[in-house]
């Protein structure tokens, strides 16, 4: 909150501004202070023990307008702020949404590749992590005043375009397919595997096939086009669900008239290497396999394709950072595809960013789309929303608007159980976990919101500057007051991790500490002086929450 003034004030000869501001942090416990400063790391420069260190700087931190005391305990300099100073700093997030916006990535791009689905299948569970954590951290960057670009760099090239094509000739029609849904598509796909375990030759078909796509042949384009236009129109209705937004849908076969260039450049650099008719390049300096770029029978690769893909968003969009949201499976990929691009001198290559996941696995295994064994990620929204719809008969039959509210508390629970966690965690998939509405749940922050929205209906306006600061900077209240302020901290925090847990977390959190404010103190009082400080307390937390739930890709009902 007063961390710069503070480092300010903290700065002598062998403390740096900078240094002060890195040192300082939370107490464990409120009775240690707002905020504390170690001092064990300037012993050596200042040639002095912790605690006359610490000693020295308390005089002129107690001098501060916003600080009420400064102790000394131990090496620790422990600084209490001034309740009344600090509680007249939610003034502004009682009357914006934007909480803890910023513009510190102003004239910054980033670019952040996730989602990525594949062509002719249906969205399951297994795209939910990709798909939520690269949204929210799309919506994060651009809070924080970056341009954001998000890529969904489409699985549309490959033999599997090929089966398709033979399973559709063998079983189906292309009109069948054209007016039918994705799910029709996996049918078929599906099917042509098992069917081609009895029956190999059907692979030499597919690849032929795909061998006619890949020569722009008129009727192989035909059903390759009508394959991408169902998923794709599949695929955006569960997008707009997840609140979900492309700037790029250039997929793979986008990068096709692009990948020679690329080649060109390694070949001029020597790096380019034959390895039994195959095309790499030698990664063994740097303790790595070698990365296939070209097979023997002249097919290029995933990582043939990336790095044209990295050469035209570094041209198009001359980005800052270029994320990739993908599993940790695929760490070797990318180290790989990292090191290839040095090696090229390529303008962006230390900017390039893995941000990995953990898979998600059924509870009896692996999943396969291949062999059907899978758990259709709208079946699951479905569930979901049904169960809210469910809960909202039960608890609240009067309800305006039932339908779109069961669908924001049921969606939102879905896309918030997968935030909760550290991204790189491998999740089971559970509907006992995922439909478990209790608890650190998005439905119980967003009843939070309701709640507050309630009171603040209840209460009418609200004159900030008639406010008796001394109604909220109680131990609750003050913990509330703390929560709103350091929010923009967590959301700056979860952009610099790559990590939306952050922000799922702290909204958690202010959402319990309300709660026990609520429970202790009515909002709605006769002393206007006191009703205007509890509503405009009231006010910050809602636009704090609901803040928080728009950048994680979550509605925030103002009934439920």
């Amino acid at each position: 909150m007063f961390e710069d003034k503070l480092a300010a004030a903290l700065a002598r000869d062998g403390i740096s501004e900078a240094d002060a501001l890195g040192a300082l942090e939370v107490p464990k416990e409120a009775k240690l202070g707002d905020i504390c400063l170690p001092c064990f790391k300037f012993s050596r420069a200042l040639r002095q023990a912790p605690p006359v260190i610490a000693a020295s700087l308390k005089d002129s931190v107690a001098a501060l307008p916003f600080v009420e005391k400064a102790e000394v305990v131990g090496g620790y300099l422990n600084i209490f702020f001034d309740r009344r100073t600090v509680a007249e700093g939610i003034s502004q997030a009682a009357q914006s949404k934007d909480v803890g916006k910023s513009d510190e990535g102003n004239g910054k791009t980033i670019c952040i590749d996730f989602s990525s689905v594949n062509i002719a299948k249906p969205f399951h569970i297994g795209h939910l992590s990709t798909t939520v954590i690269g949204g929210a951290l799309y919506r994060i960057f651009a809070h924080l005043g970056y341009k954001v670009v998000g890529i969904n760099h489409l699985g549309d090239w490959g033999t599997q375009f090929g089966k398709l094509i033979v399973a559709t000739r063998k079983w189906s029609s292309l009109e069948e397919v054209a007016a039918n849904d994705e799910y029709f598509l996996n049918t078929l796909y599906v099917r042509y595997h098992r069917e081609a375990e009895e029956h190999p030759e059907m692979d030499d078909e597919a690849r032929a096939w795909f061998k006619r796509i890949e020569d722009g042949d008129k009727e192989a384009t035909a059903y390759f086009n009508v394959f991408k236009e169902v998923t794709m129109r599949a695929v955006s209705k569960v997008y707009d669900r997840l609140k979900i937004h492309f700037d790029s849908y250039a997929g793979e076969s986008f990068y096709n008239d692009k990948m020679e260039p690329c080649l060109d450049i390694l070949r001029k650099k020597g790096l380019l290497k034959q390895s039994d008719g195959a095309q790499i390049v030698d990664l063994e300096a740097y303790n790595m396999p070698p990365c296939l770029l070209v097979k023997a029978d002249g097919a290029t690769l995933y990582a043939t394709r990336d790095i044209a893909a990295a050469y035209y968003r570094k041209q198009t969009y001359d980005f800052y950072k270029c994320l990739y949201v993908v599993a940790y499976q695929q760490d070797l990929h990318f180290k790989q595809l990292f090191q290839v691009l040095k090696l090229m001198d390529f303008a962006g290559a230390q900017d390039m960013e893995h941000i990995a996941f953990g898979m998600v696995s059924m509870e009896d295994g692996a999943m396969s789309t291949r062999n059907g064994r899978v758990i259709w990620l709208k079946e699951v929204l479905d569930k979901a929303v049904e169960k809210a719809r469910g809960i909202i008969e039960e608890k609240n039959p009067n309800i305006q608007n039932k339908t779109a509210i069961a669908e924001s508390v049921g969606v939102g629970a879905v896309v918030f159980s997968a935030l909760w966690n550290n991204r790189i965690k491998d999740i089971v998939f559970s509907y006992d976990k995922v439909l478990n509405f209790d608890g650190e749940t998005a439905p119980y922050v967003q009843y939070t919101h309701a709640r507050c929205a309630s009171a603040l209906r209840k209460g009418g306006t609200f004159d900030i500057s008639n406010a008796d600061l001394d109604a909220i900077t109680d131990d609750d209240g003050y913990d509330v007051i703390k929560s709103v302020l350091g929010f923009g901290d967590s959301v700056r925090t979860a952009a610099k991790l790559r990590e939306p847990c952050i922000v799922t977390r702290h909204i958690v959190d202010l959402a319990g500490k309300f709660n026990k404010f609520y429970i202790g103190h009515r909002i709605v009082v006769d002393d206007e002086r006191v009703k205007n400080a509890r509503l405009m307390l009231t006010a910050a937390v809602k636009n704090t929450i609901s803040c928080g739930l728009s950048l994680l890709g979550i509605d925030a009902p103002d009934e439920m």
